[in-house]
């Protein structure tokens, strides 16, 4: 299976598929988020930094361009949560941000990282949210074969 799509009618069902990703993450994943301004990127990284398991308030990073989430006891993993609109697709940028070390020990997500954020990671999920507008989201994700198929079962 080579995509996963789903229409996430209301905010609460971007969190919980956010949550349902954080539970089928892990270290060393790198997930990026497209879309436009108020598809749901942030409210999908709060579902996943509950799904992880880390503690504190998840926001987006817009003007710090990167927040470190550490996870609660028995959570499962640390979140990096990026923000790259601000670098405008600048790769010598990110490579200041030193994200293919954090990749060793924590989950990555980018939002606005896709076309240049690819290469920090030999495979990657790609999460793209549209809104309609109804006010419907619709998702489709592509790439991390093991975490496409959990999502089909």
């Amino acid at each position: 299976m080579s995509e996963w799509t789903a229409r996430l009618q209301e905010p609460e069902d971007t969190m919980a598929l956010g949550r349902r990703l954080g539970a089928l993450l892990g270290a060393g994943d790198l997930v990026l988020l497209a879309g436009p301004l108020g598809a749901g990127k942030t409210v999908l990284v709060k579902g996943i930094a509950e799904g992880l398991g880390v503690q504190g308030r998840v926001s987006s990073p817009t003007f710090v361009i990167s927040r470190v989430h550490q996870p609660a006891p028995g959570g499962r993993a640390p979140l990096v949560h990026v923000d790259a609109y601000r670098l405008g697709g600048d790769a010598l940028e990110l490579d200041d941000l030193d994200l293919d070390t954090d990749l060793e020990d924590a989950v990555v997500v980018i939002e606005w990282g896709e076309g240049f954020a690819e290469r920090l990671a030999d495979d990657h999920l790609l999460v793209r949210l549209d809104r309609r507008p109804d006010d419907v989201r619709e998702v489709t994700l592509t790439g991390l074969p093991r975490v496409l198929k959990a999502l089909q079962s």
